[in-house]
C-alpha cells in the first residue's frame, strides 16, 4: 500500500498538471476572451478553467483528497484556479515544501471575489436581493383582464420580485397594460419589480389539413346505468336570428314556421348514424321553442327536421348551421401518417396514408430516415419511416393511449434533427420592440447556437437596447450541447442571465435525463457566474388547484441552487409564492455546501478548451448528449 507521501506526491502531480494547463489554455483562448465585456473578463476565464478542469474524470482524484482531510474539490465552480491553488499549497505543506509564489491579483477569481461577481450580476440583472433570501422569485402574468391593483398587490405583498410577460399570447395592448399596473403598484409600494418580456420563438406547430368534421353530438345525461337522468335540450330559433348564446344545442328553423309551432308537437329527424330521432317540444316564447331529447344524436348540416302535429305535417327543414369540431387525427403504436409542410395535401392522388402539416418547411426537409419526431409536449412519439411526395412518412413508436388523437396547434420537438430557422419572426420583432420601450429584460427563446446570439444582440444594437437584459431560455438539444460556447458568446453584453425551460428540454432530451441536464447547466453557469432561472411547473399543481404535491414541494426545493425560481400563472398564485418564499428561506438556512464528484460534462466545448493531453490518461471527449 503506498504511502500518504506518495499519495500526496501523485495528487499534486496530477493537479499540477491541471493546473499548467489552465495557463495553456488561457493563451490559446485569448482572442475569445478579448471579444468579452470587461465586467465578464474574470467570469469568462473562470468558465474557460471549469471547461478544462471538467473535460476528465476527477473522481479519483477527489476521493483521494476527501479520505485525507482536504478540499475534494466539490465546489469549484465559482472559482477554479483559486481552488486548484489552494490544494496545491494544503499538498505542499502535507510534502513540507515551500509554499507558491503569491497569486497574481487580478486574474483568476477566489472564491470570495465569485461569491461577490454572481451576486453582482444576479443583482443587475434581477434588482436588488430579496429581504431575507438570495433567490428572487419570478410570476408569469395572466391575461391582461386578469391584471389589476389587486392581483399585483397580493404578489408585492408575499415576496414577488419579477413579472414575465409572455410575448406568445394577446398583443402590445394587453402587455401595456400588464407593465404599467406592475410598475404603478410597485412604486406605489415602494418596491422593486422588474419586467421580463418572453420572445414566442420559433414555434413548431401541427397544422390541420382540412377543416374538421362539421357534426354536433346531442347527448342527454345518464346514470351508471346508462338510464336517461335529464334529456338534452334543443332549442328551435328563427332562421336570420342571432342564435341563443345561452344554448348549447340549437337549431335554425324557418320563421314562419317557427312561429306555428305549439307544445306537444314533435321534431323528427335521422341522425348521422341513420338514427331516428325525435323530440317534443315542452317550452315555448315568443321567439323560441324549446323540446327534450332522450336519446343521443349526431347533427349534421345535412339532416333534415320534420316537425309534426300528430300525423300532421308542419314543414320540413334543413339543421345547416351545425360548429365545426377540431381536427383530429387517431393514431396508435405501429400507425404510419404523413407530415408535410403547410399547406398539406390531403388525400391526394397516390397518397393511402393520413396526413397532418408542419407550419415549418425547414423542419420537414431536414428530417432524416430514424429521426424521432415528438408531438403534443412528447405524448406522442414518432420516427421517420421514408419519404412522401411532399414531406416524410412517420411511424408511431410510443403513444399514451391505445388511440391517440393529434390535434392542430400541438407542439413539434426534433431532437436528432439540425433545421434552419429565423428566431426572430414578425411576432418576435413585436415583441422585443415593447421589452426594448417597457421592459428590464427580454427572454430569448429557441436559442439554438452562437450564431442565434449574436443574431440577437445585432438586432439590440440596431434598437439602441444596450441596457436592455438578455435571458437565454435553454429548451432544445443543441442549447445544452453548445452551451459553453453560447454563454462566452452572450458575454459580449451586459447583463445576461439563463433560464432553464425545462419543460420543452425535458422533451428534447427524455424526462429521465432532465435531473442531470439541469445540474450540469447549474454547474456551467455557475462557473461563468451568470444567474438561472429554474422555470417551468414550479409548484404548479398549488397554483391551479391550491394543493401541493410532495413531489413538486420537493422540486421547489432543490430550486434554491438557483438564482431565481419561475413561478406560473394559477387562481392561487399567491399562495404559491408565499409556500416558495417560505420553502426557499427555509432551505438557505438549513442546506450546507454540498460535495459533487465531477465526471466527465456532456457538452461540446469550444476548440480552446479541449486538452492536448487527459489527466489520468483517460478520453477528454465528451459524453453523447
Amino acid at each position: 500500500m503506498p504511502s500518504d507521501d506518495d499519495v500526496f506526491r501523485r495528487l499534486r502531480d496530477e493537479i499540477g498538471r491541471l493546473r499548467a494547463r489552465l495557463a495553456d489554455t488561457q493563451i490559446r483562448a485569448a482572442p475569445d476572451l478579448v471579444a468579452v465585456a470587461t465586467q465578464y473578463r474574470a467570469s469568462a476565464l473562470n468558465l474557460l478553467d471549469y471547461l478544462v478542469t471538467r473535460q476528465v474524470d476527477l473522481r479519483p482524484v477527489q476521493l483521494e483528497l476527501w479520505k485525507r482531510g482536504l478540499s475534494s474539490l466539490g465546489r469549484i465552480e465559482g472559482h477554479v484556479r483559486d481552488a486548484l491553488d489552494q490544494v496545491l499549497a494544503r499538498l505542499d505543506d502535507a510534502l513540507r515544501r515551500p509554499e507558491p509564489q503569491a497569486r497574481p491579483e487580478g486574474v483568476a477569481p477566489t472564491w470570495a471575489e465569485a461569491e461577490r461577481l454572481l451576486h453582482r450580476h444576479t443583482s443587475d440583472l434581477f434588482g436588488p436581493k430579496p429581504e431575507g433570501r438570495h433567490v428572487y422569485v419570478m410570476v408569469t402574468a395572466p391575461d391582461a383582464s386578469e391584471v389589476d391593483e389587486r392581483w399585483v398587490e397580493a404578489l408585492v405583498a408575499r415576496g414577488t420580485n419579477l413579472v414575465r410577460v409572455n410575448g406568445a399570447h394577446e398583443g402590445e395592448a394587453e402587455w401595456e397594460h400588464i407593465v404599467r399596473t406592475v410598475r404603478r403598484v410597485a412604486s406605489a409600494r415602494n418596491a422593486c419589480i422588474r419586467v421580463l418580456v418572453d420572445l414566442p420563438g420559433p414555434k413548431i406547430r401541427t397544422v390541420a389539413p382540412r377543416p374538421g368534421d362539421r357534426v354536433e353530438r346531442w347527448k342527454p345525461e345518464r346514470d351508471a346505468f346508462g338510464r336517461v337522468t335529464a334529456p338534452c335540450r334543443v332549442a328551435l330559433y328563427g332562421s336570420g336570428a342571432a342564435r341563443p348564446v345561452d344554448e348549447r344545442n340549437a337549431v335554425a328553423a324557418p320563421a314562419e314556421l317557427l312561429s306555428r309551432i305549439e307544445l306537444g308537437d314533435e321534431v323528427s329527424f335521422v341522425d348521422a348514424r341513420g338514427k331516428n330521432r325525435c323530440f317534443v317540444v315542452t317550452e315555448r316564447t315568443e321567439e323560441l321553442a324549446f323540446g327534450n331529447l332522450n336519446s343521443t344524436a349526431y347533427v349534421v348540416p345535412q339532416s333534415v327536421m320534420t316537425a309534426r302535429r300528430g300525423a300532421v305535417v308542419l314543414g320540413d327543414f334543413p339543421v345547416g348551421e351545425v360548429a365545426e369540431r377540431p381536427f383530429r387525427l387517431p393514431v396508435s403504436v405501429g400507425d404510419r401518417f404523413r407530415l408535410e409542410p403547410m399547406p398539406v395535401e390531403d388525400g391526394a392522388a397516390g397518397h393511402a396514408l393520413p396526413v397532418i402539416g408542419c407550419s415549418f418547411r425547414n423542419v420537414v426537409s431536414a428530417l432524416e430516415l430514424g429521426a424521432r419526431v415528438l408531438f403534443d409536449d412528447g405524448k406522442l412519439e414518432t420516427v421517420v419511416d421514408g419519404r412522401s411526395a411532399n414531406g416524410v412518412v412517420l411511424r408511431v413508436a410510443h403513444s399514451p393511449s391505445a388511440v391517440f388523437r393529434l390535434q392542430a396547434e400541438k407542439g413539434i420537438n426534433v431532437p436528432d434533427t439540425h433545421f434552419e430557422a429565423d428566431t426572430l419572426g414578425p411576432d418576435d420583432e413585436r415583441a422585443l420592440a415593447f421589452a426594448v420601450r417597457a421592459a428590464d429584460m427580454v427572454g430569448a427563446s429557441f436559442i439554438r447556437s452562437v450564431e442565434d446570439v449574436r443574431r440577437l444582440y445585432a438586432r439590440l444594437t440596431e434598437l439602441s437596447a444596450d441596457k436592455l437584459g438578455v435571458v437565454l431560455k435553454i429548451e432544445t438539444a443543441p442549447a445544452f450541447k453548445k452551451l459553453p460556447a453560447i454563454l462566452l458568446a452572450a458575454m459580449a453584453r451586459y447583463p445576461i442571465g439563463v433560464m432553464i425551460a425545462r419543460g420543452d428540454l425535458a422533451v428534447e432530451v427524455g424526462f429521465e435525463r432532465l435531473a442531470e441536464l439541469q445540474e450540469e447547466i447549474l454547474w456551467v453557469c455557475e462557473a461563468a457566474h451568470v444567474p438561472v432561472i429554474w422555470a417551468t411547473q414550479v409548484l404548479d399543481g398549488l397554483a391551479r388547484t391550491g394543493c401541493a404535491t410532495r413531489a413538486e414541494v420537493t422540486d421547489a426545493a432543490m430550486s434554491v441552487r438557483a438564482e431565481c425560481v419561475m413561478l406560473n400563472k394559477g387562481p392561487h398564485i399567491a399562495d404559491a409564492v408565499t409556500t416558495l418564499v417560505d420553502i426557499l428561506r427555509r432551505m438557505e438556512r438549513h442546506q450546507y455546501k454540498k460535495r459533487s464528484l465531477y465526471r466527465r460534462l456532456g457538452l461540446e466545448v469550444p476548440p480552446s478548451v479541449v486538452a492536448p493531453s487527459p489527466v489520468s490518461g483517460e478520453s477528454p471527449q465528451p459524453a453523447a448528449c
